[in-house]
């Protein structure tokens, strides 16, 4: 396909933040499209914007469904527009600068830049799959990571890696633990062993599986180290597995939460005996870390593997 065919195409309409979040909680929509929220005015909950991508055009039935999402929008004409590849290749390094968090650097081939003194570049290009950096969840993962560099990691887990990069903070951080790297869609694993080539990343384990309910991933726990950067629901449902391959007293680093869902995010976790240690707020978006309960736990009951649907955090 040349760089000036159409690829997809997408519809723009202005929303509101308490829109924005019923649509990123949504688990049952039914609209043929990948939708994204955005935060058009930092703190302001009245601007914020839909966008919708499709690989047709849209037809008058796909435009009154989103425009449903978002009553605020009645009234107002959605930009429609097509997109080709050589747009997406745009779209996706546009003002994605450099940021920097604790002692790692992420940056894009459009943006590179040196590392601190005794620091890490991680080279990440956005448009791949979740987890380039540049949103506060996976930010403040770095950060929350980094404060953990004084404590030692032998068996480390990154549940929903989508692109690899928590996963290779942590290898940086405690290169002689075991790291294992999960997602539940085989093309972020590809997308992670690609960007584990580009950033000289060697040894990591790389698994296909749903949740921590594979049997690969149990059968190498208890993990000292479970990082789970995905969204509200699936961490509530996935509570008891997680727990369930943490050790006793292990770190649990949850992110892909809205401050207004912690308490029952907190709550899953510690009805499974782990223990909130720190809370990392950014803007609406909160990141915890917690610790495992003095004995391992063991679920009471079998595990219920729904509302994992959508469980990978695409922004």
């Amino acid at each position: 396909m040349s760089a000036d065919t159409i690829d997809s195409w997408r519809v723009t309409l202005p929303c509101t933040r308490a829109e924005a979040e019923a649509i990123d909680a949504a688990d049952d929509l039914t609209i043929d499209a990948v939708l994204m929220t955005t935060e058009e005015v930092e703190d302001d909950r009245e601007h914020w914007r839909l966008d919708a991508y499709c690989e047709y055009e849209p037809d008058a039935a796909m435009i009154a469904a989103l425009v449903a999402l978002v009553p605020s929008a009645s009234g107002v004409e959605p930009v429609v527009e097509p997109l080709t590849a050589q747009d997406w290749v745009t779209m996706s390094q546009a003002g994605l600068e450099p940021i920097r968090e604790g002692r790692f650097v992420v940056h894009t081939s459009a943006h590179p830049i040196a590392p601190p003194q005794g620091g890490r570049a991680f080279l990440i290009d956005a448009g791949q799959a979740f987890g380039t950096g540049h949103h506060a969840t996976t930010a403040g993962c770095l950060a929350m990571l980094d404060g953990l560099s004084g404590k030692a990691f032998a068996n480390v887990i990154d549940l929903g890696t989508g692109t690899g990069l928590l996963a290779f903070a942590a290898h940086h951080l405690w290169p002689g633990a075991a790291i294992t790297a999960t997602d539940i869609d085989p093309a972020a694993i590809v997308v992670t062993g690609e960007n584990a080539a580009a950033n000289g990343v060697s040894g990591l384990r790389l698994v296909v599986a749903d949740g921590a309910l594979s049997d690969e991933i149990a059968a190498d726990a208890p993990y000292d180290l479970v990082i789970a950067n995905i969204l509200a629901g699936p961490l509530i449902s996935m509570a008891p597995e997680v727990a369930a391959i943490a050790g006793p007293g292990a770190a649990i680093v949850l992110a892909g939460l809205l401050e207004t869902q912690r308490a029952e995010v907190v709550a899953a976790f510690e009805a499974c005996g782990c223990v909130l240690e720190a809370v990392d707020r950014r803007g609406d978006w909160t990141i915890l870390r917690l610790r495992g309960g003095e004995v391992r736990y063991v679920p009471t009951k079998p595990i219920d593997p729904k509302g994992r649907d959508g469980w990978a955090l695409d922004l």
